[in-house]
């Protein structure tokens, strides 16, 4: 491994443990092995559709360190992983790169625009991929209780549209999100690998909210 190579692994070791120690007490399903998850996935897919994987991963890596909801507000959080690159090995160029990338990723009740880059559309990816499927529906009901929404409430329908103000703060509850954000997922991956894994996650949770319905109408 050339030192270019030397210095990438070092930043990614760093992001690691800076992650580890932003996130690991977090109750919201955000915690570090979400992003731990995520940087698999991301490694993966980077490998598949040919993007940076060291960028992917730092990317990865830092995404939710940024994220609004566990910083005093979004800015704040960005500025926090900026503080923390600019000590790091990485060209301005990386560095920028990788702060566009956290800063435009997140779902942000699906009101962001496209990503711009192979390897943002990757990390994207990643994430949102851990929003569906088996994991994705333990993640809803931590998510839930952690905000203090219950399980589900028939008199309270899914919300069609919202603000981010109604989406971060609004009263919902956890088979709600799966209508106002989770099943809407598949439809918004970049990338064909992404894609192509999506298809059995997102099949899984519909089973999921079928079985649900029938049991708490005592029809199965």
């Amino acid at each position: 491994m050339n030192s270019m190579g030397n210095a990438k692994e070092q930043v990614i070791a760093a992001a690691e443990q800076f992650a580890k120690l932003e996130l690991e007490q977090d109750p919201t399903g955000h915690d570090w092995w979400h992003v731990y998850r995520v940087v698999k996935m991301a490694e993966r897919l980077a490998e598949e559709e040919g993007a940076d994987i060291a960028l992917c991963k730092i990317a990865a890596l830092l995404h939710d360190v940024a994220d609004e909801k566990l910083n005093p507000s979004k800015e704040a959080g960005l500025q926090k992983v900026r503080d923390w690159l600019q000590g790091q090995l990485l060209a301005l160029e990386e560095q920028e790169h990788i702060m566009e990338i956290i800063s435009t990723m997140s779902y942000s009740a699906g009101k962001n625009p496209p990503m711009r880059t192979l390897e943002g559309q990757v990390v994207q990816d990643a994430d949102r991929l851990d929003a569906i499927g088996a994991i994705a529906i333990a993640r809803v009901f931590l998510y839930a209780v952690w905000k203090g929404d219950p399980i589900h409430d028939p008199m309270l329908p899914p919300r069609e549209t919202m603000t981010m103000e109604e989406y971060r703060h609004g009263k919902s509850t956890a088979i709600n999100h799966f209508y106002e954000k989770l099943l809407k997922l598949k439809g918004k991956l970049n990338t064909a690998a992404a894609k192509r894994i999506g298809v059995d996650r997102h099949r899984y949770m519909e089973d999921y909210l079928e079985q649900f319905k029938h049991e708490w109408e005592g029809e199965l």
